[in-house]
């Protein structure tokens, strides 16, 4: 039998001392450094639901990486193992997958039908059927519902406020259950947007998570750590230094997760035994590039356009390029790849947009009385995102492809 190309890594030992998840955001320990304030404050609002009355609707606000979903998916074992009763409920969904009104409605209402004939289909029925079978099925029994609902924010986006209202209104309807919402954003602003009757009745309580300092993300990757790792594989300054770039990041406690995680990967692959600086400075730069190529991937077609433009006009001219040269180097591009040409002033809001995401660093420049443009520049590794965009359908004819001469916006370089 010939050798599998995972052998060699097989063999390997292991930096792990237990399942790497353990380095992964989504892993809950049995305490949260740093959050028990939170987490008492939820408590003394939850703790109403074990008595079998309905607690306070709340919001959380936060940035990423401060422990809001871990400190709410906390809240939810330690209601499961102070619920002698069975009283209460408690249901976790993300509404970055679980986003339109039809999926809410069907995930809280499938919990509690019994027989799988009787689930709620995926689609197919109207909202007002798939409302009235959940408002049927959950009021069968005296209990208290907790919907947590993370990204609140996404949905509001996606789908407006009208399922908010009848989630937070469907208490009026209800004989012997009650329902609680939880409702999680990184967004501060977006109650701007909901209808005052909705805000009024989502907002019971409010709380704000603060970002990690660098000593707090020291202390949740020791934590960690301990738990991951055997003694001796990590070097002094390894997590100190994965706290101090992550703290650089307002705080994100996932980014300090993930430098660590990755940093041992690496020292994995290599065949190495010890996690060192080194190791977390190379997956600090994996992680960057990794997001950077993630972004261009998921660009729209024109956009690719015009940022494989500025790349082309950089390797041909090595200097910063004005509107009017990625202009012509992208309606040069998009005549070879068969696509409608844009606007020069959609162009130039397409180019706002990438300096937006990162992928170009794009500055005003005047000249006086002959007018004003943009200076660009890519902000991205050339190679690699090259490779990107050659692999979307409709610019895999541009493979060592070369820009024509260009004339420039006012002539000036």
């Amino acid at each position: 039998m010939e050798n599998s190309v995972f052998e060699p890594y097989l063999e390997r030992e292991s930096v792990f001392k237990k399942d790497r998840d353990i380095l992964r955001p989504s892993y809950i320990p049995e305490n949260l450094p740093h959050r028990e304030k939170q987490i008492d404050q939820i408590a003394s609002i939850l703790a109403t639901a074990l008595r079998g009355e309905r607690p306070s609707n709340i919001l959380i606000f936060g940035k990423t990486g401060t422990g809001k979903t871990a400190v709410i998916k906390y809240m939810g074992n330690e209601i499961s193992k102070a619920d002698e009763r069975e009283r209460v409920s408690f249901l976790y969904m993300n509404c970055e997958i679980v986003d339109t009104p039809y999926a809410i409605l069907q995930n809280i209402g499938n919990r509690f039908v019994q027989d799988f004939d009787d689930r709620i289909p995926f689609t197919g029925w109207s909202i007002e059927r798939v409302y009235n079978i959940l408002r049927e099925k959950i009021d069968e029994e005296k209990r208290v519902v907790i919907v947590v609902l993370d990204e609140i924010d996404k949905l509001v986006t996606k789908s407006g406020d009208d399922i908010l209202y009848h989630l937070s209104k469907i208490n009026d309807d209800l004989k012997k259950t009650k329902i609680s919402l939880i409702g999680i954003s990184n967004d501060l602003k977006f109650t701007e947007f909901l209808d005052p009757r909705v805000k009024s009745r989502l907002s019971d309580e409010k709380l704000v998570f603060p970002p990690y300092n660098a000593n707090e993300l020291r202390d949740i990757l020791q934590q960690r750590s301990n738990l991951a790792f055997e003694n001796g594989v990590i070097d002094d300054g390894v997590i100190s230094l994965c706290a101090a770039l992550a703290a650089q990041e307002h705080g994100d406690a996932r980014r300090a997760l993930d430098l660590l995680r990755v940093a041992a990967e690496l020292v994995e692959r290599s065949g190495s035994d010890k996690i060192t600086e080194h190791h977390v400075r190379k997956a600090k730069n994996k992680i960057e590039l990794d997001c950077v190529l993630e972004a261009t991937r998921s660009l729209p077609t024109q956009s690719k356009l015009v940022l494989l433009g500025i790349i082309l006009s950089e390797e041909r001219n090595g200097t910063r390029l004005t509107t009017g040269d990625v202009f012509s180097a992208y309606r040069e591009l998009a005549r070879k790849a068969g696509v409608s040409n844009l606007t020069q002033r959609r162009v130039t809001d397409l180019i706002s947009e990438l300096d937006m995401l990162g992928l170009v660093n794009a500055r005003v420049k005047s000249f006086g009385r002959g007018g004003r443009t943009k200076e660009i520049q890519s902000s991205v590794p050339i190679l690699e995102t090259k490779r990107v965009l050659e692999k979307d359908e409709v610019l895999k004819g541009m493979k060592n492809y070369h820009l024509k001469n260009q004339t420039t916006l006012l002539g000036l370089k």
